[in-house]
């Protein structure tokens, strides 16, 4: 079954990577510009994302220091492409205060703290849970995790390499345990999983176009 389902996983990743190439994902100028995305994307389109950073940016406010002076109202209503931009604003104030708090606002101590610890303190943050604390991890601080979301779920159930409402750690552990820890690998192998996705796994699936067509098609007895 472990060989079985690292074939399987490497056979998916496979595909996807020669269909899409390189995607360089997460798009950011800074790791401190990843992890304010990956609050502002909780429950939002990611172009709305970009609305709110654009905006960041031009008032020169992307960064711990800049984010720390600002009051909390005036935050809101900059990033309100964003959606629920109150609550995000006040999440993004309590990560602000973790960084300053814990770390003096230097994202480099934050990023040299061990994967479980750092991904322990993460979780303690009001507003941060696992999908936003991995993503973190992962594309602004470079760690071996993998990101549990709605995208990968969907793809992992319709391939039968997981139970249906497999829960989230259950599908970290089925990429940790299966594949080498290599955050470089994560990182691509996730982005595809997201474009796979938003492309053609959706709700209503899009089967026929989709690159892993040829392994559902294996599974199918003719």
């Amino acid at each position: 079954m472990g060989m079985d389902c690292r074939k399987e996983l490497l056979a998916i990743y496979e595909l996807l990577n020669t269909h899409f190439g390189d995607l360089h994902w997460w798009p950011a100028d800074d790791p401190f510009e990843v992890m304010v995305g990956a609050i502002l994307t909780q429950n939002t389109a990611w172009s709305n994302v970009e609305k709110a950073i654009a905006a960041l940016k031009q008032r020169e406010l992307l960064s711990p220091e800049a984010m720390a002076r600002i009051g909390e109202e005036k935050l809101a209503e900059i990033i309100r492409p964003s959606g629920y931009y109150r609550v995000k604003a006040k999440r993004l104030k309590e990560f602000i205060r973790f960084l300053t708090e814990g770390y003096c606002g230097d994202i480099d101590a934050l990023c040299a703290e061990s994967l479980p610890t750092l991904r322990e303190k993460l979780l303690r943050i009001r507003g941060v849970g696992p999908e936003t604390a991995d993503s973190i991890l992962l594309y602004a601080c470079g760690k071996p995790v993998f990101i549990s979301d709605a995208y990968t779920q969907r793809i992992l159930e319709r391939h039968n390499l997981i139970p249906e409402g497999a829960t989230g750690d259950r599908i970290r552990a089925l990429f940790l345990d299966h594949l080498p820890h290599d955050a470089a690998l994560f990182n691509q192998f996730h982005a595809l999983l997201v474009y796979t996705g938003k492309n053609y796994c959706r709700k209503k699936p899009k089967c026929m176009a989709c690159p892993l067509r040829i392994l559902f098609q294996q599974r199918v007895p003719v």
